[in-house]
């Protein structure tokens, strides 16, 4: 077998079978199969597609590329969440804990933000001392100790998806929806998930801009979970403006922190209890949507969602003064107001740029490896349809640095859109695939 066949015969557009898939994953991560064949390889898969058949024997060859957790010696059903990226998205903050806390436990690994989409590790470590590096050993034991982990990736785990999700990035291959699900899916199965709550974001500050695309990943995703012997459930969310109202590593973790104290935004709540609820379907403690939603919600209610966030940033070694008085963790020394120009209601707050703004700040990675400003960000102060006078706050910028200020300033002025008009509120989900 050659791995210049394999090629030329996704460029012919024919299915690959099981043994050249197995074949070409194994080649590459070995590093016998070079960058530039496994980026021909890609493009091709870009342009021509794979069918479910072929994306689960893909996905199966990047897990297998490396250490595969059994996770049920040690709960009885491996549970797991993955968002597509979002800006002002701190759902596994308040999720796992809420889920916890209903008698499910959840070891979940999370990565980095990078671009415009925030990480869910950034977050964890504006809690000085918190850790996001535990060895597997460590990961096991917490699970089966405190029942709670939130943790990164280990390097064993689906090592073939980490080298050609570096390659897609520099060779234009991102957008292949076989190549993002089989990505998204190896490291779950990898990680020992048996279900799997999927948030599929849809819109303006999302990698799927239309609901069309989403959809088509949604299902694709719930296809491969049932071939590899996984349950899945999708959730269709909206992503066109800000989930909630804080944007950046410290602001974001002060917002869970409200929220898991029964207060926070209504559209992070509600998108919280949802994912929550889907969660405690997989997990046996309920039975239809309505169930795990007052399962979620008495969690919050009666603060056990809050007792087992603390217990999560003990377990890592954070210093739990830090989520206990929230005004310790870093705070940004330049807090500036940005007015709106005009009367009416707001139209557009654009997810992207808001997000994008926040990079810029510092709260967000340009390339692998910047350094992140945890204190910085902007808390956005109106939702879509809401009335809005002129000269009153839409946003208030956090910044280190005047000059980056300045220019966050000149990209949040085009990210909003004031209509004469009233204007619906956006949907916060499109649909559920899955259930």
């Amino acid at each position: 077998m050659r791995a210049v066949d394999i090629i030329i015969k996704k460029r012919d557009k024919q299915e690959l079978s099981t043994e050249e898939i197995n074949f070409f994953i194994q080649g590459y991560t070995k590093g016998d199969i070079p960058d530039y064949q496994a980026a021909a390889w890609a493009m091709a898969v870009l342009l021509n597609g794979m069918n479910p058949r072929e994306t689960t024997d893909l996905t199966l060859a990047m897990a297998y590329s490396g250490d595969v957790l059994d996770l049920s010696g040690v709960v009885d059903i491996a549970l797991d969440k993955h968002s597509t990226g979002g800006v002002g998205d701190k759902t596994t903050l308040v999720v796992l804990p809420m889920v916890v806390a209903a008698g499910v436990p959840v070891g979940k690994m999370s990565g980095r933000g990078l671009g415009f989409s925030g990480g869910t590790l950034d977050k964890m470590e504006s809690i000085p001392g918190y850790r996001t590096n535990l060895t597997t050993e460590e990961f096991l034991t917490q699970l089966k100790e405190v029942g709670i982990v939130l943790t990164g990736q280990s390097a064993d785990l689906a090592p073939a998806d980490g080298k050609l999700y570096a390659l897609r990035d520099v060779t234009g291959t991102v957008p292949s929806i076989p190549l993002i699900a089989s990505s998204i899916m190896s490291k779950k199965i990898a990680a020992g998930a048996q279900g799997i709550v999927l948030d599929v974001k849809i819109g303006l500050g999302a990698f799927m801009q239309t609901l069309e695309s989403a959809r088509e990943l949604a299902e694709l995703m719930v296809d491969i979970a049932a071939r590899a012997g996984r349950r899945a459930i999708a959730l269709l969310s909206d992503m066109n403006q800000p989930l909630g109202y804080a944007v950046g590593n410290a602001l974001e973790v002060k917002e869970a922190i409200e929220t898991l104290h029964n207060r926070g935004p209504a559209d992070f709540r509600e998108h919280c209890l949802k994912v929550a609820a889907h969660m405690l379907i997989l997990g046996g403690k309920a039975q239809n949507e309505a169930q795990g939603r007052e399962l979620a919600e008495k969690t919050l209610a009666d603060g056990s969602a809050w007792e087992e966030f603390r217990k999560l940033v003990q377990a890592q070694g954070g210093d739990v003064r830090y989520i206990d008085q929230p005004e310790r963790l870093p705070a940004a020394r330049l807090q500036e107001p940005l007015k709106a120009p005009q009367s009416g209601y707001m139209a557009q707050i654009h997810a992207r740029l808001v997000g994008e703004a926040a990079v810029i700040l510092g709260a967000g990675r340009e390339k692998k490896g910047d350094p992140i400003d945890h204190a910085v960000g902007i808390v956005v102060h109106k939702k879509v349809g809401e009335p809005v006078e002129a000269g009153e706050p839409v946003f208030t910028i956090h910044a280190n640095d005047p000059a980056k200020l300045a220019e966050a300033q000149q990209m949040l002025q085009e990210a909003i859109k004031i209509s004469p008009t009233p204007v619906e509120p956006l949907p916060h989900f499109y649909g559920v695939i899955g259930e």
